[in-house]
This record gives C-alpha cells, structure tokens and sequence, in this order.
C-alpha cells in the first residue's frame, strides 16, 4: 500500500492549465489513481485537499463533497476513518466549515468540545444538532 499526499489527489482533480508544473504533474497523479494498486489517504490530507481546493482553486462545498464521495468511491483507495470522513461532508453540506465538522467527528467520544468560535461554529454546530455540542468557555 502507498500513501498519497495532498499534491498528487490536488494534481489528479485539478485541471489547471495556467500552471507548468501541474501540466507535467497531472498526467502522473491520474496514472496513480488509475492503477489499481491499494492506496491510502491519511485523515489529514483530506483536511488539507479541502483547504487547497477551497482557497487555491476556488472550490464550492458541493465542489469538494464530489471530490471526497468520488475518493470514497474508489475500490482500491482506503481512506482513514472515512466514515468520519462522510459525516464530516455532510455537516460541511449542512453549514459548518470542513474542518470543524471533520474536528467534532473526531471528537465524537467527547461529552463537550470547547472552542472561542461562538459566532460561526458554536452557533452553526447548536443550530445542526452536532454532537458533541460544542461550547464557549466563559472568561
């Protein structure tokens, strides 16, 4: 089994024509994904591709939702924790930033999560229902 980076799943979902180096990359990134060697995808690449995707290429929710069941679909890649993985797109789908869905989907054992975010991610988490609530400690 081989691990990929954020790079070779970027280069392999991306077409972007304005870079060179993504020309000569792209090409071996998809011939990777095509082989049917057995591949791994470490939690923390997928953190990473939805930054990458979201603010170098611009990439909508529903942009990055295909992107990750399209991952998911793939016989021969095997993504850490994926089923956290999934309910984290679709708390994504549902509102909250990715990274904060796929933070309270780790932390699902937890009776609290604590955070400073109350504007946007303790209001949004309170509003979906998210488990483990999250909450704001006091000062």
């Amino acid at each position: 089994m081989m691990a990929l980076d954020t790079n070779i799943l970027a280069r392999f979902y991306v077409d972007d024509p304005n870079d060179p180096q993504a020309a000569k990359q792209r090409p071996i990134a998809r011939r990777i994904m095509a082989d049917s060697t057995p591949l791994f995808v470490p939690l923390t690449v997928v953190l990473e591709l939805e930054w990458v995707l979201r603010a170098f290429y611009g990439f909508g929710t529903e942009d990055f939702a295909r992107v990750v069941e399209h991952l998911l679909g793939l016989a021969h890649v095997t993504v850490e924790d994926w089923p956290r993985v999934s309910d984290a797109v679709a708390l994504h789908r549902a509102g909250l930033d990715f990274a904060d869905a796929l933070h309270l989907r780790s932390s699902e054992h937890c009776a609290t999560f604590l955070s400073f975010d109350k504007r946007r991610f303790a209001r949004r988490a309170a509003r979906l229902n998210a488990k483990p609530p999250v909450q704001v400690p006091n000062a």
